[in-house]
């Protein structure tokens, strides 16, 4: 009798960078790919952005003024299964609008989302935010109130937590758990 068991599927959503400045994102696919079935999107393309001065400015301008919004259209047409979400700054805020707007999420793990902090609900999920202490844009305290989720804070780190690899085993041994845990019981 031939047993198969399907890899829980993720989906990673990148920074505004995509994979530009991206070579950090290859780590978390090292850790995680043999675990889970991956689907990967670099958030310029998936927000049709094309800047010609590649300036942190201009395509945090384009994400701004309409980008995250395409983004966001453009992954509730590709994305129908229901998955978990790996998605880092901006890709975190594309992952919790298109939740909001249906998107089948099983659980949103987002790491260093400040956009969120102008979000006033939460997608129904599991949801998981990691911060970096000194990020002076991370969500308040009152952001956490009124939303209901107490994000987790990493010291002595600020915005680009993400590209460390101390930050990046954390992340990834997180999210293992969770298959681990399922995969137990």
């Amino acid at each position: 009798m031939n047993t198969t068991i399907m890899a829980e599927r993720l989906v990673v959503l990148s920074d505004m960078w995509g994979t530009k400045k991206g070579l950090w994102i290859t780590s978390y696919l090292g850790y995680l790919q043999q675990y889970y079935d991956i689907v990967f999107y670099d958030c310029q393309q998936l927000a049709n952005i094309n800047e010609t001065i590649d300036s942190e400015e201009n395509v945090h301008n384009a994400f701004i003024h309409g980008g995250i919004d395409t983004a966001v259209a453009h992954l509730l047409k590709k994305e129908t299964i229901p998955s978990h979400y790996l998605a880092f700054s901006t890709g975190g805020t594309i992952a919790w609008k298109a939740g909001l707007k249906g998107l089948p999420v099983r659980s949103l793990y987002a790491v260093s989302a400040t956009r969120l902090r102008n979000e006033t609900q939460a997608p129904d999920c599991d949801v998981t935010l990691l911060y970096g202490a000194t990020d002076s844009f991370k969500p308040d305290m009152h952001w956490q109130k009124s939303v209901g989720i107490e994000p987790e804070m990493a010291s002595n780190f600020g915005h680009d937590l993400y590209t460390d690899e101390k930050i990046i085993q954390k992340v990834c041994q997180d999210i293992l758990k969770k298959v681990v845990l399922k995969k137990v019981v």
